[in-house]
């Protein structure tokens, strides 16, 4: 097994002025050196200080130290106390990474008796193999991959877990310069562009089996364009799409922020669209596991589900939450880019890079009210439809059957009640997509053979 190397124990870098950022200089920022992947051991530097010190409104009540109604389980009777105390979870540098940073940032996890050891990884299947072999526990992981892993997509097939969903909303479609100059800015005019310039077509996802792909195929698709047969598909680590754009190798690409956005202000792409025009308040990243460990070490696994529970609710109740996550995950160890480049999205504040601003009311959630992280066995249902449309899987699996195997409902409903988090009372949920679709669970198999546009 590959020797892990966590983030090491040293001083937190100070936040520098956005003017100081790789955005503000026009650099493409890269995953991070080997020697910057880690965690926090040991005394707290300022600026986890600082990030808890943002939280101690919401963290501390009289006499107790804990938010209203939470209890720790950290000195529960023995049989609920966690397996493991250090619990290995990957992350790839993201935004919607900052539920499971926050959770050890702001020690939540220290408070459930685990501590968290976060390690920055370079892409998608270098997260999946370090999974697969053990050196991580849990990763901070696109749904789709999981859901591939489970039926041998992607990589080898391995029983696999869905503990929480971690956020929605937030990912985008940018389309490069050279295609907004000719006039290609949205779906429509970009279709109308590739009709009249019959040449071959460029775009870039994150993962095969992947959210990103199933976004891009999907936006695509609602304008008669078939992906896989129409354009030249790529997969390109999410830190390096800006980099790609920038010397050609694309004409467009779906990735998570900040990386659109990161597109914008280097002047290297648009936004197109984002991934709540395709499916409003859709499922995005997933703390996922293998199932044999959480078969062993299931209050492990709830302990940590409780401690990235509290993160995302501390996110999610205030601006000032929200803008100290921000300032976090911005440093070099986590995403490395410019505080504005996070900031403004997250808060719903959105533009085009040519000029237009708006105000999007389904921008990233990470809590919403609980909304956001209870695992719907629909969602992880929606995948598998799409696994199918595009010829990933040649026979209809069983979709609830695999939804059931994977999605922790019971194991999540135990770390939601401690926390007294409301938990639907149906695994099942209706969401109409851009093209007037329904989903709604109920029937996958005639869903996913219900496509015009397919493989």
């Amino acid at each position: 097994m590959p020797a892990f190397s966590p983030i090491p124990s040293k001083p937190w870098p100070a936040l520098a002025p956005d003017s100081a950022s790789p955005a503000a200089n026009g650099q493409a920022a890269g995953p991070a050196p080997a020697a910057d992947v880690a965690t926090h051991s040991g005394r707290r530097s300022a600026l986890r200080q600082g990030a808890a010190l943002a939280g101690a409104a919401l963290l501390a009540t009289a006499g107790t130290g804990l938010m209203p109604g939470l209890r720790s389980i950290a000195h529960a009777q023995g049989a609920a106390r966690p397996e493991l105390e250090e619990v290995r979870i990957g992350f790839i540098p993201l935004t919607d990474s900052a539920s499971v940073i926050m959770a050890s940032v702001l020690e939540l996890d220290r408070k459930h008796g685990v501590r968290i050891v976060l390690s920055k990884e370079a892409s998608w299947a270098g997260l999946r193999d370090k999974l697969l072999n053990g050196e991580l526990h849990m990763a901070h992981s696109l749904y789709g991959l999981i859901y591939g892993l489970q039926l041998g997509l992607g990589g080898p097939r391995t029983d696999m877990s869905v503990l929480m969903t971690l956020n929605r909303n937030g990912q985008g479609i940018t389309l490069s310069r050279q295609l907004a100059e000719r006039g290609a800015v949205d779906l429509a005019t970009l279709t109308q562009l590739m009709a009249r310039e019959r040449r071959d077509y460029t775009f870039a996802q994150t993962f095969p089996t992947g959210t990103h792909a199933m976004w891009l195929y999907y936006w695509l698709a609602s304008a008669g364009v078939n992906a896989l047969r129409d354009t030249k598909v790529i997969t390109v680590p999410p830190p390096q799409m800006v980099a790609n754009m920038r010397v050609g190798n694309m004409d467009g690409f779906c990735v998570g922020e900040p990386w659109n956005h990161r597109a914008i202000v280097d002047r290297i792409g648009i936004t197109a669209a984002n991934t709540q025009d395709v499916w409003p308040d859709h499922p995005e990243k997933v703390l996922g596991a293998r199932a044999d460990f959480v078969r062993r070490h299931p209050h492990t696994a709830r302990a940590v589900m409780m401690a990235v529970l509290e993160a995302s609710r501390w996110i999610d109740a205030s601006l000032q939450n929200k803008l100290r996550m921000a300032e976090t995950i911005a440093a070099r160890p986590f995403v490395n880019t410019s505080v504005n480049v996070i900031r403004d999205r997250i808060l719903g504040r959105y533009q085009n890079g040519l000029g237009r601003t708006w105000d999007d009311p389904k921008h990233m959630k990470f809590f919403d009210g609980g909304a956001v992280n209870f695992p719907f066995l629909s969602d992880g249902m929606w995948f598998l439809t799409q696994f199918k449309r595009w010829g990933l899987l040649r026979e209809h699996p069983n979709y609830l059957q695999v939804a059931q195997q994977i999605n922790q409902i019971e194991l999540y409903r135990q770390a939601a009640t401690q926390l007294n988090i409301s938990v639907p009372r149906e695994p099942l949920r209706s969401s109409t997509l851009m093209d007037g679709v329904v989903w709604n669970g109920r029937d996958p198999a005639r869903y996913a053979d219900s496509f015009s546009v397919k493989a």
